[in-house]
């Protein structure tokens, strides 16, 4: 599997870049372009996937989601995996958007649960399998069933292991016996990310590779201390993670990424602004996420 990850692999730490926009709800690219750079140098990012959850996918138009890409790609691809969220809820267009990811040089796709029109099992199968056969890249998949209203069950995320270049799933199930089985019978090579901030440490002691994170903005560094530690010093690894479960619900108490964009935002990037229908955080709860923060 691991070779299907071409020159670069992607790494233990990868953070689900959120977009900035201006006052005026454009896509702010330059303050995008600094905010990559600060996630890889100084909040320690092995990558970063653009155009997820994070991002505000859903509200970002196609000449948006890539122009994100090509310009987090000029700005860290040379040094930090960047994954491009392509799947959306309809088929064609994640497809078109996977070739247009894969021209412009992203090292891998992520695919979410076609959210919305909740296919079953089979659906699922035929839309990841459809997309993955019309690329060479690694490919990503993302169970979020919170936010998809469905889940991909082990058995169908098996068979599309089988797939060459499926390689990983990020796991925001939240469902830790589900994990485990799949942890248990994925094969050699395959990686399982984490897509909960609280539960990394969990799905670490139970073969899990990593995490695509949120909190990776503003704690990345102690995040990625963390992913060190574990195989060698558990007990160093398990205070990293309980000092941080006070910011992770911190980061998720409101609607995401709504307060994570507010707790960037205090480390000097002009990212506050969300597209409706999010809206901004109130004075308290901004006062609440700067107390965990601090």
């Amino acid at each position: 599997m691991g070779a299907f990850f071409g020159p670069r692999d992607w790494g233990t730490l990868l953070t689900a870049m959120l977009t900035p926009f201006n006052q005026d709800g454009s896509v702010n690219y330059s303050e995008a372009a600094r905010l990559a750079e600060y996630l890889v140098d100084v909040q320690k990012n092995d990558g970063l996937v653009v155009n997820g959850t994070t991002g505000e996918s859903p509200t970002l138009s196609e000449h948006e989601k890539l122009k994100l890409l090509e310009v987090v790609l000029e700005a860290v691809g040379n040094r930090a995996a960047v994954i491009f969220g392509a799947g959306t809820y309809n088929t064609a267009e994640s497809i078109d958007l996977t070739r247009a990811g894969e021209k412009l040089g992203a090292h891998g796709i992520m695919l979410v649960n076609p959210y919305y029109n909740r296919p079953g099992q089979q659906g699922l199968y035929a839309h990841f399998s459809t997309v993955a056969k019309e690329t060479g890249l690694p490919v990503m998949l993302y169970n979020i069933m919170p936010r998809s209203a469905i889940n991909m069950e082990t058995p169908t995320l098996l068979r599309l292991a089988e797939i060459p270049n499926i390689v990983a799933v990020k796991e925001a199930s939240g469902n830790i016996p589900q994990i485990t089985d799949v942890c248990a019978q994925a094969p050699e090579g395959f990686r399982v990310y984490s897509g909960d901030d609280a539960i990394t440490l969990p799905v670490l002691s139970l073969g899990g590779h990593g995490i695509v994170s949120v909190a990776g903005h503003v704690v990345g560094d102690q995040i990625k201390e963390m992913l060190n530690a574990f195989p060698s010093d558990p007990v160093k690894a398990r205070k990293i993670h309980l000092k941080l479960i006070p910011i992770y619900k911190a980061l998720f108490a409101y609607p995401s990424p709504v307060p994570v964009k507010y707790a960037t935002s205090l480390q000097g990037f002009d990212c506050e602004s969300v597209r409706l229908p999010l809206v901004q955080l109130t004075e308290d709860e901004k006062a609440a996420v700067a107390k965990a923060l601090a």
